[in-house]
């Protein structure tokens, strides 16, 4: 009987060691899942200040390099352009801003075997432009946004020809004409203040009258400051 009893004390024993293992891993269960929610509150809390910091700056202003595939004249093939640009941006709000822009890009003419002629002249372009700028996509690291902006285009077309005029070459007359563009922005944050910016773009030309249809990419440095 006393071996009964001390069978039964044991079996108690283990019975209330084995209830207070499973209620304490529940409650360390529940601390961990709390301290889990506390610490995602806390590193979307910090996300969010960061994010209201990087796009609550007034001014954008950037610069950089870039390439232009460009048609020089009405008969000329397309010729590739390397090109420099330098924008600047008022933010009106996270979301709207206007911006400014100067391009520029140097290539050289494909003039072939025309008989004025027996090398590919050097041309270039310049594009002063201005025009609301929208920015859709804000995020810790990536923002993206849309422009449309006009203004005026310098066109250089006879300038490296050794005194040959536009109109002997086959290329268009050198002359100021409207130009137009529209692209897309996108941005990688560095620092709230600092990100890489790659542009695919479009730009209108209107050279001799008509419409040259360009397109390229731009890629560089934006620097932001100043406080909405």
């Amino acid at each position: 009987m006393f071996g009964l009893k001390l069978k039964e004390k044991c079996v108690a024993v283990m019975l209330l060691a084995g209830l207070m293992a499973s209620g304490a891993g529940t409650m360390q269960a529940q601390s961990m899942r709390r301290t889990r929610r506390e610490s995602n509150a806390n590193r979307q809390a910090r996300i969010a200040r960061i994010v209201k910091d990087t796009y609550s700056h007034k001014w954008e202003v950037g610069g950089g390099g870039g390439y232009l595939r460009y048609r020089s004249g009405e008969g000329l093939q397309r010729n590739n352009e390397v090109a420099f640009w330098l924008s600047g941006t008022r933010y009106f709000n996270p979301k709207l801003g206007v911006e400014a822009d100067i391009r520029g890009a140097f290539g050289n003419a494909k003039i072939n075997t025309n008989e004025f002629l027996k090398f590919n002249p050097q041309i270039s372009q310049y594009a002063f432009m201005a025009g609301p700028n929208y920015r859709f996509y804000a995020k810790e690291k990536m923002a993206a946004s849309v422009f449309a902006i006009g203004g005026a285009g310098v066109g250089k077309f006879d300038t490296g020809s050794k005194g040959i005029p536009s109109s002997l070459l086959g290329t268009w007359p050198s002359e100021t004409r409207a130009a137009f563009s529209v692209g897309l922005n996108l941005d990688y944050n560095l620092y709230p203040n600092l990100a890489f910016r790659i542009t695919p773009t479009y730009l209108g030309t209107t050279f001799g009258g008509t419409v040259q249809n360009n397109a390229g990419f731009n890629m560089g440095v934006l620097y932001r400051f100043g406080k909405n």
